[in-house]
């Protein structure tokens, strides 16, 4: 290139002649590109550009004559070098002679051998592209080979319900085959059944997946009930282990050194290892549908499919009542959410949290209205307790897979008082049918274990040590039965109250129970109590029984409390008191009331007997009156029975009570128009029954106890109006009554006006009796003295 840019130079430089023309090239330029060898295409071309050749032309042979000057010169200077140099030409081409001759014949030889030698090599030339085509088909058939081979591995998979492996195997051939295939029929082939196969697998798929959801509503019955079977055995552990702590804390507290403490290493909570339920299905179809970029898609149908069952199991069944098909019910429910927590955690993304949500929270406000509605309609408190225990334990089974349950315990808790007035209902009448079966007559128990049933379940003895059979009892048979009754009451308020929205329900269960012994078993006593046609016998055992009752309810609270896991610590004190137990002290003093006034009313009976007695004898009685045989066997008998089941108080209100009843209806006798006068005689007749009564006041203070008890006085006392009036009508100076100190200590029953009415009845002996009759008439004088001067008061 350097070269051609000298010439090109050279050119340029000589275009320019005289005259200010072109008018050729420069020699020396074109003298040097020749000795060089160099392309004279520049001067060449630039000639023509200029329009003269010729003068290029006239150079060239201007350049040849001078070299040919040059040659001749230099072959005179060497002519004989020439000469020798000719002659060795000479030489030279008779060699290349015989070497021409013997390459002819060498290339002949050559020639016959290589003839063979070329159709051998046409043959290695041919067998070479044979070669080539062999190698080109074995690589395409190893290609179809290999794609069969994965068509058929594709088949076996789908057979095998190995339907990934058969996607995998696809993609491979559209991936890695499909570009490079050779065979043009195959390929288009399998364009067209690829996507066929894979449709294949998608129903096949989805097919499985919809036989497993119909198949996995079917078990979901099972699954929720042995899920809430599993939460029924864990609260009965819990309960067991709370009964070995309280009954260690009771221990303690009774200072035994025989306590054994034990620490049991046992998994109380259930793990899902029996809840066996295949979700397969469920993987199988997500992931191949991933595989096929249709998750979404599947994601949705899932969600939409478990919707309708939800909504599905919802409903609630009408061919039988919900206290039959409740179980069911709930159990279906509940296998439904723990499969979906199944899902949620163990699928790869099938359901979001947000949608299990969803599901979860349509149906516990479907299953709140249920609930409510079945509720309200429920008329039997058995029949509502059986469907909250079922309810707590699904509450306690799904609130173990993270289910927030609070809103079906709520419905629970508004259930709380319509259940305990069915359960006071129920209570009534089986109370009522307990009081109006009772014969009222002391228990009489033959064997050991009836006094364990009877008495000692209910912590109604009134001494440690067991008794000697046959033992009469104190109460009937009502105290027991009412106590059963209570005692379930109890238990059902419990196990309602129990496992719900309340952590402490003591103090309701003691509200509810106080209610029943209060509104309910109180009320009935009190009904009974004040019955027209109530006997004096059957008075003093319902009031006997009121009295145990009473004592019973120290029982009630102790049991409610064992029950509801409160120490009995606690239970002992003002916190455990059961405001009932003063409303049945209050009552007690009403049956007191109202059996008193039956005493007293049969008491009348025979005092009526007294409208007989001979009021102006004219001889002395040996004996008392004829009337107070019948008052004192009833009296004793009254007073034994008494004595046996009431206690020392009631017996003390009741005896004193009559006996101050039979003094006021002496008193009121010597009042009444029916005696018109009487005599001393009949006065010491008076002061002989008085006696027989005092007596018995004494034998009743001593015998019962009533001598022992602090602040108590004589049952005498009771008799006091009758006897003082006696003592002041036998007396010798019946005029002392107006001293205000002996009429203080004396006399202090009687009242000024019955005195001056009685004394004006009172009559001298006949006179027959002359003997007597000035001491009489004395006497008769001094209390008419004693009457003028009352009266002037």
């Amino acid at each position: 290139m350097n070269k051609t840019k000298r010439a090109t130079s050279g050119v340029e430089n000589g275009e320019k002649g005289g005259d200010g023309g072109l008018i050729g090239v420069d020699d020396s330029a074109l003298a040097s590109a020749i000795s060089n060898g160099e392309d004279l295409g520049p001067f060449i071309r630039a000639a023509f550009e200029i329009g003269r050749p010729e003068s290029l032309i006239h150079q060239l042979k201007g350049f040849v004559k001078k070299k040919e000057v040059e040659i001749e010169d230099l072959c005179k200077l060497h002519y004989s070098e020439f000469i020798r140099a000719v002659d060795e030409l000479r030489h030279v081409l008779l060699d290349a002679d015989e070497l021409k001759s013997g390459l002819a014949k060498e290339n002949k030889q050559l020639q016959l051998v290589g003839d063979g030698l070329l159709t051998m090599l046409d043959s290695l030339i041919e067998s070479h592209g044979t070669k080539k085509n062999l190698m080109g088909a074995i690589d395409s058939l190893k290609i179809c080979t290999a794609v069969v081979d994965l068509c058929m591995r594709v088949n076996d998979h789908v057979l095998e319900n190995g339907y990934y492996p058969a996607l995998k195997a696809l993609d491979i051939m559209e991936r890695d085959y499909m570009p490079v295939l050779p065979a043009r029929a195959l390929r288009q082939l399998l364009e067209r059944q690829i996507p066929v196969c894979r449709a294949h697998i998608e129903r096949k798929v989805n097919k499985e997946f919809n036989d497993w959801l119909v198949h996995i509503r079917s078990v979901s019955r099972e699954i929720g009930q042995l899920s809430i079977g599993q939460a029924s055995s864990a609260r009965q552990r819990e309960e067991e282990l709370r009964g070995r702590q309280r009954q260690a804390e009771e221990q303690s507290r009774s200072g035994s050194k025989e306590c054994v403490y034990m620490l049991e290493m046992e998994d109380l909570d259930e793990d899902d290892s029996q809840l066996k339920f295949d979700l397969t299905p469920v993987y199988r179809a997500y992931h191949i549908n991933t595989c096929l970029g249709m998750q979404d898609q599947f994601r949705e149908y899932y969600y939409k499919n478990r919707q309708l069952q939800l909504n599905s199991d919802l409903q609630i069944s009408t061919a039988q009542s919900f206290l039959e098909s409740h179980q069911t019910y709930f159990a279906q429910l509940a296998g439904f959410f723990i499969v979906e927590d199944r899902v949620l955690r163990s699928a790869g993304g099938l359901m979001s949290s947000a949608r299990t949500e969803q599901l979860w929270e349509s149906a516990i406000s479907r299953m709140t209205v249920v609930m409510e509605d079945q509720f309200s309609r429920m008329q039997t408190a058995n029949h509502l307790l059986l469907v909250k225990d079922y309810v707590s334990l699904l509450g306690a089974t799904l609130r173990r897979y993270g289910y927030q349950v609070g809103p079906l315990l709520d419905v629970l808790d508004t259930m709380r008082d319509k259940y305990h007035e069915l359960l006071l209902t129920d209570c009534r009448h089986r109370i009522n049918d307990v009081l109006a079966n009772d014969k009222y007559e002391q228990m009489v128990m033959r064997k050991e274990y009836e006094y364990n049933m009877n008495v000692l379940a209910f912590h109604l003895q009134n001494i440690d040590v067991m008794p000697a059979f046959p033992y009469i009892a104190p109460f009937s048979a009502t105290v027991p039965d009412c106590c059963r009754i209570v005692r379930s009451f109890i238990e059902d308020s419990v196990s309602f109250l129990a496992y719900g929205g309340h952590m402490d329900y003591y103090d309701l269960v003691k509200r509810y129970l106080d209610k029943l012994l209060t509104n309910v078993l109180n009320e009935a006593l009190l009904r009974l109590v004040r019955s027209p046609t109530l006997g004096v016998s059957h008075a003093m055992q319902i009031a006997a029984n009121m009295t145990v009752l009473e004592r019973a309810c120290d029982y009630f609270a102790q049991h409610a409390a064992k029950l509801c896991g409160i120490p009995m610590r606690l239970v002992e004190g003002p916190y455990g008191a059961l405001s009932a137990r003063v409303t049945l002290r209050n009552s007690q003093a009403v049956a007191h009331d109202t059996m008193l006034k039956l005493v007293k009313s049969k008491v009348n009976e025979f005092m009526l007997l007294t409208l007989n007695i001979n009021w102006t004898p004219e001889d002395p009685l040996q004996s008392g009156n004829d009337y107070l045989n019948d008052v004192i066997i009833y009296l004793e008998t009254l007073a034994e029975t008494a004595q046996e089941i009431l206690p020392l108080d009631a017996f003390d209100k009741v005896i004193s009570g009559v006996l101050e009843h039979i003094s006021n209806c002496i008193v009121s006798t010597l009042l009444s128009e029916d005696v018109k006068r009487f005599n001393v005689y009949a006065v010491m007749g008076i002061d002989a029954d008085l006696r027989l009564l005092e007596q018995f006041a004494d034998d009743k203070y001593q015998s019962s106890g009533l001598e022992k008890q602090p602040g108590s006085t004589n049952l005498k006392g009771c008799l006091a109006e009758a006897r003082q009036i006696v003592n002041l009508l036998t007396a010798t100076q019946p005029e002392l009554f107006l001293n205000p100190v002996i009429r203080e200590k004396s006399y202090s029953a009687l009242d000024s006006k019955k005195v001056i009415q009685i004394c004006e009845k009172y009559r001298d002996l006949p006179e027959k009796m002359f003997g007597r009759g000035t001491k009489v008439a004395t006497k008769k004088k001094a209390l008419d003295s004693l009457i003028k001067r009352l009266r002037e008061q």
